[in-house]
């Protein structure tokens, strides 16, 4: 992982950056112990001065795959540490046994990885689980206990929901909140062992029910729960609340600066007040992490609730968590959306105190960007006709002539290379490119108007054939003669329309899936509304289309500029020789009907 030197800093762009530039002036992290592994007080204090100037981290439940929204918070942790001198650190948050899947975790690397961040710093893999930490979390557990500031509640969800209060009424006291540290410590063990049903009781701390902070008013810290962990098995019955892990992950990993999203802002004051108490106690080392929250961004024209993404899997709207359509990463990467334009979307959005929208547009722009630059292009037709070519055979004698044609594979980028293709008499064009009566400014094919062959010929149309019912079959035409692009007579003749084409008898048949956005309204699920209602029944379209001849064995995730069509890629999971497969990744240019 690169870092900047101690003289060097980062420009400052959010106020995220200058927290951190003023913490460091400060010399805030300075003089901190870390042991190389995560650990408690005692663990740290034999290690040596911490390396890193600053640890952040990124720590995904392993729950469902990761979306959009999450790149935000793994570019502004990752990006920090690279730009301070720092570590960030992978950490898997696997309290809740009962969603948690392997799938997931191995899902959440690889994407991290897509991204292009990396979590070894100095020959160290800083990856880590929160269920690694599990036997120091109950230890902290009976601490708390043993200090009078936890107790085990036995009242039942109902009676705890009322006993809570609200915001203009405070909390009332538990009846079991009196016990003696002796006994809450006895029925807590006795949890652990279990000896009692799942949801029988739960293990709360004793802080104020009448705090004007309802998350203060003794929040829970375990409960029971009978499940199979996907790391630790059947080796605990008991498992730790989200709110009371998160802070005692950070502080054994020794994190600095902990970013959260708004929603974890009214946490704060649990935060401090639980690291603090264990700080006091000699479990944890001081310098103690500090939260700080950021406002996330959120796309239009998507949905990133886990579970609603997971309904949409589920009940098969899509066709899996890769679904192109999905916002997911790995559904973005199958549409091929690119790493770097995901990344420049995000540094674009800056970091803010407040929750912001963004129009799914912009992610297109910064992507058009990125491969305008990169991506070859090729001729593709999409809607199919054919356009016969009435004088071929007076014109060069013979049907089986082919008129040798070629075209820069990147008009701005000349190492790419040539592309080389030919003529027939046949050839595949638009069918939007044919007019039996063009409208007025119409510039491509009508009976007795000329255009030109894109790398070709000039062509007049003559006509169009039919069947019986009426439906156009075939385009005529006939070749104006030595008008060939790149020759002397190629502007003998003027036009204004250019037409796309590929040759029949040369032209690869592929399966070309057209996507668009998965809803109609910006912003699906707004004040409660069932997302399922605005799903788009036209976010997904399949046609047979024909390529040009030099897409005949392309690698899967290939992008490619389809002139006049927009941008596309061999799909990852589908495309193979002989059954090319392609994704519309965007347009040129944004036209969505909104």
């Amino acid at each position: 992982m690169s870092h900047t030197s101690d003289d060097a800093k980062p420009v400052s762009n959010n106020f995220l950056r200058a927290i951190i530039e003023r913490d460091l002036d400060a010399g805030l992290t300075q003089g901190r112990k870390f042991a190389g592994t995560p650990g408690d007080a005692a663990h740290h204090e034999g290690g040596q001065v911490d390396p890193a100037r600053i640890r952040t981290r990124f720590p995904p439940e392993p729950n469902g795959y990761l979306h959009i929204g999450h790149a935000k918070s793994i570019c502004l942790n990752f990006g920090l540490a690279r730009d301070y001198g720092g570590i960030c650190h992978l950490r898997f948050d696997d309290t809740n046994p009962e969603k948690e899947e392997q799938e997931y975790v191995d899902a959440i690397k690889e994407m991290v990885t897509w991204l292009g961040w990396d979590w070894n710093a100095g020959g160290t893999s800083h990856l880590f689980f929160a269920s690694n930490y599990f036997d120091f979390m109950y230890r902290a557990a009976e601490y708390l206990i043993e200090q009078g500031l936890a107790y085990v509640d036995e009242q039942t969800p109902d009676e705890m929901r009322a006993n809570r209060g609200d915001f203009t009424t405070p909390g009332k006291d538990s009846p079991f909140r009196s016990r003696t540290p002796q006994e809450n410590l006895a029925r807590f063990r006795e949890m652990r062992d279990g000896q009692h049903a799942d949801g029988a009781m739960i293990l709360r701390a004793r802080i104020d029910m009448a705090s004007p902070n309802i998350n203060m008013r003794d929040p829970a810290l375990y409960r029971i729960r009978r499940a199979t962990h996907h790391n630790t098995g059947d080796q605990w019955c008991i498992y730790p609340m989200y709110t009371f892990a998160h802070p005692i992950e950070d502080a054994l990993e020794r994190i600095t600066h902990s970013l959260c999203t708004l929603e974890f802002e009214d946490q704060r004051p649990f935060y401090d007040w639980l690291l603090n108490a264990l700080a006091d106690g000699g479990l944890l080392a001081r310098p103690l992490p500090h939260q700080y929250e950021f406002g996330r961004f959120n796309l239009s024209y998507v949905v990133t609730s886990k579970r609603k993404l997971k309904q949409l899997v589920d009940e098969q709207h899509v066709t899996g968590w890769d679904d192109p359509r999905m916002p997911t990463l790995v559904g973005m990467r199958r549409r091929g959306y690119t790493p770097e334009a995901v990344r420049a979307m995000v540094e674009s959005t800056g970091v803010t105190k407040t929750n912001a929208w963004l129009e799914y547009s912009v992610l297109d722009g910064y992507l058009r960007a990125d491969l305008e630059g990169k991506a070859a292009r090729a001729s593709a037709v999409l809607d199919p006709v054919k356009l016969k070519l009435t004088n071929w055979v007076e014109l060069f004698g013979s049907a089986e002539h082919k008129e040798a044609c070629h075209a820069p594979a990147h008009p701005h980028v000349p190492e790419l290379g040539t592309r080389n293709f030919t003529l027939g008499p046949d050839v595949w064009i638009e069918r939007e490119d044919f007019q039996e009566v063009a409208p007025k400014g119409y510039h491509r094919l009508y009976p007795g108007n000329k255009a030109r062959l894109k790398y070709g010929y000039i062509v007049e149309c003559t006509g169009c054939e039919k069947d019986e019912n009426g439906n156009i079959t075939a385009v005529l035409a006939t070749i104006v003669p030595d008008t060939k692009s790149g020759t002397p007579g190629a502007d003998s003749v003027k036009v204004k329309g250019v037409i796309t084409w590929v040759s029949a008898h040369e032209a690869i048949a592929a399966e070309v899936r057209l996507y668009d956005r998965l809803f109609t309204e910006e912003q699906p699920d707004a004040g409660g509304r069932d997302f399922l209602e605005v799903l788009n029944p036209g976010s997904k379209k399949v046609v047979t289309a024909y390529l040009e001849p030099s897409l005949s064995a392309v690698a899967a995730d290939t992008k490619f500029q389809f002139e006049r069509h927009g941008y596309f890629v061999a799909d990852r999971v589908d495309h193979r020789a002989g059954k090319p497969v392609f994704n519309k990744i965007t347009g040129l240019r944004d036209n969505f009907t909104k």
